[in-house]
């Protein structure tokens, strides 16, 4: 919900049946050996030592065997040298800490906070930034810092994670050297965009780790592109982790599922585009998603059909305290959590929102634009929404509008001024 996801590193325990490798083994129990078995020495593409900055003489020996083959199969370049360090879970706790303060101070969490109570969406008096620390400190086995152009490993990872954990982050160093990880995930770009950046970063990460994983503990050449469905194999895999996380597991949906989405999504993202576009082109440059339901599109609407956002700026009578995007994402989530809407059909025909958080004239209060691809979209989300409007915690209105000619809907939780919508077709920075 905030764009503030920090990388981690997956280590996935789960079962399923389902599709299978080229060479005809269970997709989903080659991942679940793949990340759970110890992660013996093994022997790859050498990197000169310029290209690997580590005072740690193990930390460098690995980054040697892993950089050129993690770089040619991301699809990127390696042309500069990654740095590697240890830190220590205290030191990790300070950096968490300063990168809130410096990416969600106190009262801008607040607000969000607000928002997404009076949304239905957190419990009232929800502390945002007590519950990001919480669940990103106990979650957090590496990080990838932009701003440092480093990697950084939690000295307390045992050893036979390690790998897995350099496999991930470094693939993130050699995005970092192609394009700028922070513009894309910059917080002026909104809620949604950022959410979208996200999983093309992590979903890259993750499919191209799954894949270096698989195959090593095949010893055979393994193409994640050519497993049919393979983001329904690795949705289940990934959402299980929750179990493993106390702070997670306490956190609300909708925190769960912005954290989680970026990986499960994301990696089926990247899969899909790289089978319908062929070769490996990177997710990160002209084929960025620019709204999280890009990144859950299939077949036409993955490439050729692509459907911008559109954009729409609130005016209101009335100093706005806070504005956002939810996206399709978080829609989806509202309509099934708040509506007991069906989550095959949630959210779909979505193209834009934007919700404000004012000063009503009894507290504060929220407005929620959307607008929809169709009116029978349009139609079916205010169904939807129109049946749990008592459940929202202050007194709610739902009206059915045209917004620029387009078919669109208002919420109102609480007291809202007089309100104006200016429609942006899609776009964006």
């Amino acid at each position: 919900m905030t764009g503030m996801v920090v990388s981690r590193a997956t280590d996935d325990r789960k079962r399923s049946a389902g599709a299978v490798s080229p060479n005809g083994k269970p997709v989903t129990s080659i991942v679940v050996a793949a990340l759970t078995a110890l992660m013996i020495a093994c022997r790859g593409p050498q990197v000169a030592d310029t290209l690997v900055v580590s005072d740690d003489p193990e930390l460098r020996v690995i980054a040697h065997e892993l950089l050129l083959d993690l770089a040619q199969r991301s699809g990127m370049n390696l042309n500069a040298p990654v740095r590697l360090a240890r830190r220590s879970r205290d030191e990790l706790v300070g950096y968490l800490t300063s990168q809130l303060d410096r990416d969600l101070p106190l009262a801008e969490a607040r607000d969000i906070g607000d928002s997404y109570w009076l949304l239905g969406l957190v419990p009232a008096e929800f502390d945002l930034r007590e519950v990001l620390l919480a669940v990103y400190t106990e979650q957090v086995a590496g990080f990838y810092d932009p701003d440092s152009t480093a990697l950084f490993v939690m000295d307390d990872q045992p050893a036979e994670a390690l790998r897995t954990v350099l496999i991930h982050e470094l693939v993130h160093a050699v995005q970092d050297q192609s394009v700028d990880l922070g513009v894309l995930t910059a917080r002026e770009r909104g809620n949604d965009r950022q959410v979208a950046a996200q999983a093309a970063i992590e979903g890259h990460a993750t499919l191209v780790m799954l894949e270096y994983l698989t195959e090593k503990m095949q010893g055979l050449p393994v193409d994640f592109t050519e497993v049919p469905d393979f983001a329904a194999q690795v949705r289940p895999a990934l959402q299980s982790l929750s179990a493993q996380y106390p702070a997670l597991m306490k956190a609300p949906r909708v925190i769960q599922e912005s954290l989680l989405f970026p990986y499960f999504e994301g990696a089926g993202f990247v899969q899909r585009l790289w089978q319908e576009e062929g070769g490996r082109p990177s997710p990160l440059g002209r084929l960025l998603p620019q709204s999280t339901e890009q990144v859950m599109a299939t077949g036409s609407m993955l490439l050729t059909e692509r459907d911008e956002p559109t954009e729409l700026v609130l005016e209101i009578g009335g100093q706005i305290r806070y504005s956002n995007t939810l996206g399709q994402m978080e829609t989806r989530i509202l309509l099934e959590d708040v509506a007991g809407g069906d989550p095959a059909t949630a959210a779909d025909g979505w193209d834009g929102d934007r919700f404000a958080l004012v000063d009503g004239d009894d507290g504060p209060a929220v407005v929620w634009v959307t607008v929809w691809d169709d009116a029978a979209a349009r139609d079916r989300f205010v169904a939807t929404l129109r049946t749990a409007l008592g459940n929202f915690p202050r007194p709610a209105t739902l009206e059915v509008t045209a917004i620029g000619g387009r078919p669109g809907a208002i919420l109102r939780v609480g007291s809202v001024p007089t309100l104006s919508a200016v429609l942006f077709e899609g776009g964006g920075p």
